[in-house]
């Protein structure tokens, strides 16, 4: 039995959120995109009670040591949704201990009562771990990723 549990975040859990934010900077050494400009409090908690957005983290000991960030997606050529796992993370300390694999397993319950067929995520390259995992839970598909400015 692990030592860690996982519960998804709700309106008002102004903590929570800013731990999954402050896990994103630290595990992804990106501090610019999730400590500089953070949402308000409106943002926040609009975004958290929305049935199409899923917050989920790990806590052990107090702590949160994984998070993941999810959108459930409506499709437009058959009545059925996609999960998008936006961001997922693991403390390093916590790493090898399964819990990247239990949010994503908690993760698929949710996408299933949103009408989801699959859950889908990217990975770069040369992030290894991450190609490993997803590759162990699902199928390979090797495309390419475009940002285009607004």
């Amino acid at each position: 039995m692990p030592d860690w549990t996982i519960r998804r975040l709700a309106p008002g859990d102004e903590a929570g959120f800013t731990a999954m934010l402050d896990l994103f900077a630290a595990a992804f050494e990106d501090p610019a995109s999730y400590a500089s400009r953070r949402p308000g409090a409106a943002w926040r908690e609009s975004l958290l009670a929305s049935p199409d957005f899923v917050a989920l983290v790990a806590e052990q000991g107090g702590a949160v040591v994984g998070a993941l960030a999810g959108y459930i997606l409506r499709k437009f050529e058959q009545e059925r949704s996609e999960a998008y796992l936006y961001d997922l993370g693991v403390a390093e300390a916590a790493r090898r201990q399964g819990i990247a694999t239990g949010l994503i397993e908690a993760l698929k319950p949710i996408a299933r009562a949103a009408g989801a067929h699959v859950i889908f995520v990217q990975a770069d390259l040369e992030d290894e771990p991450a190609i490993a995992l997803y590759a162990r839970l699902g199928r390979r598909e090797d495309v390419l990723h475009f940002d285009i400015p607004v």
